[in-house]
């Protein structure tokens, strides 16, 4: 947002090939020739820990929240210009009805491009939902337990945690492997799962947010149905659908913003709901109905939908998997070799999304957010159950903010080490 009347800042300083933003004795380094998110379409000099326009100061940070996360700019830009008249509609995409040609495509497009980017054989419904991952803890046994009385979950986390103590309301879980002896730390090898044979379906949490664990294999499990909550590492890699039965997630951390669930479910395994189940969260209604059972989340499928078109012109996965590796591995090779800061998590089973790091000196936390965020940078404090701090390193989030973070921990690691 605009600072305040009053708080324009100095004239920039020339040096060389960068241009500097001088504030309370602090350089600012900034680029050109982006468009200024204050909404004036401006090109001024612009940069991360600041934009000047108009001699004012417009802040836009390096946000490594959880979720909901940081978007492509390129996004926020589209939406920004079409705010107000959509292609010519005359009305924003929150105005549209939801039955209406102009949203219809809005929400074909979206879909027709997630099915690009994950590859989604035509055997699998899309369903744009509402309700979050917490939501599909209990829908999803609702819809897959199909007269079965047991379902075999792995808990690897505390997402894991909140998907069992939901599933069951309605079923006898199964607990077959748990990394909860070291903290969840690490991912059980599936030769240590103890599987039920007549489960109605297994249910892992891929990439676990607070924890930072990440499944880098997929599970074999055989006949019965694998479901997965991806909500913070979907549409980072390629994934063969076709293991699934089921992949469920929240799009405020990878695909766009809080309100969106996406839901990937094999045709075969709808149509089987229990009595009980809420129309609106029965899988087979809601893909008769073509997400529009209710009045779906519009804008969010809108901003999605920018999201995949974004995704595509990166590349797409394989091609934005490859930028995924090369952030954490910034973050990670700094945290191995450092003697202040370090990570809880075995390698093997390290997020590329989800940082989790931890100081020697815990009393030295408060300092380091405070030099973080007086370098551009925020929400870098970990989930309130494991304490420390964790970076959430998105798909959008640029290599160059991973690049600042490391800078910012070596300062601190020299002065405080």
């Amino acid at each position: 947002m605009r600072a305040k009347s009053g708080a324009s800042p100095a004239p920039p300083e020339k040096q060389g090939q960068t241009t500097f933003f001088r504030k309370s004795g602090t350089d600012h380094v900034f680029r050109k020739n982006v468009v200024c998110p204050c909404f004036c379409s401006r090109y001024n000099v612009v940069g991360r820990w600041g934009r000047i326009c108009d001699g004012i100061l417009v802040s836009r940070v390096f946000n490594f929240s959880a979720g909901p996360a940081v978007l492509p700019e390129e996004v926020l830009q589209q939406a920004r210009d079409e705010m107000m008249d959509w292609h010519g509609s005359g009305m924003c995409v929150m105005e549209m009805s939801h039955r209406g040609k102009e949203f219809i495509s809005i929400a074909d497009q979206a879909e027709a491009d997630l099915r690009d980017l994950l590859a989604i054989p035509d055997s699998y419904s899309v369903l744009f939902l509402q309700g979050g991952a917490i939501a599909e803890n209990a829908i999803v046994p609702m819809n897959l337990l199909r007269g079965k009385t047991k379902a075999d979950y792995v808990n690897t986390g505390e997402w894991s945690k909140k998907s069992i103590k939901e599933a069951k309301k309605f079923c006898t879980v199964n607990v077959a492997a748990s990394s909860e002896d070291k903290d969840f730390t690490y991912i059980p090898e599936q030769s240590s799962w103890k599987l039920s044979p007549d489960a109605a379906y297994v249910h892992i949490c891929s990439n676990e947010t607070i924890g930072g664990i990440e499944y880098q294999w997929t599970p074999d499990t055989g006949d019965v149905p694998l479901v997965s909550d991806a909500s913070s590492h979907i549409l980072s890699r390629p994934v063969d659908i076709a293991k699934y039965g089921l992949i469920y997630g929240g799009a405020q951390k990878n695909a766009g913003p809080a309100g969106l669930t996406l839901v990937i479910v094999r045709n075969d395994l709808m149509g089987h709901a229990m009595p009980m189940t809420p129309s609106a969260f029965d899988f087979k209604l809601q893909a008769d109905a073509d997400s529009m059972f209710n009045t779906p989340p519009t804008y969010a499928i809108y901003i999605a939908g920018l999201v995949f078109q974004w995704l595509k012109k990166q590349g797409g996965l394989a091609a934005i998997e490859k930028k995924n590796i090369a952030k954490a591995k910034i973050l990670y090779d700094y945290l191995d070799q450092s003697k202040f800061f370090r990570s809880p998590v075995r390698r093997q089973d390290r997020s590329r999304m989800n940082v989790p790091f931890k100081l020697a000196d815990e009393a030295q936390d408060d300092a380091f957010l405070k030099a973080a965020k007086d370098a551009g940078m925020v929400q870098l404090k970990g989930h309130r159950s494991v304490g420390g701090m964790r970076a959430s390193i998105y798909n959008a989030m640029p290599i160059e903010g991973v690049q600042r973070l490391v800078e910012v921990m070596r300062d601190f690691e020299a002065k405080h080490g």
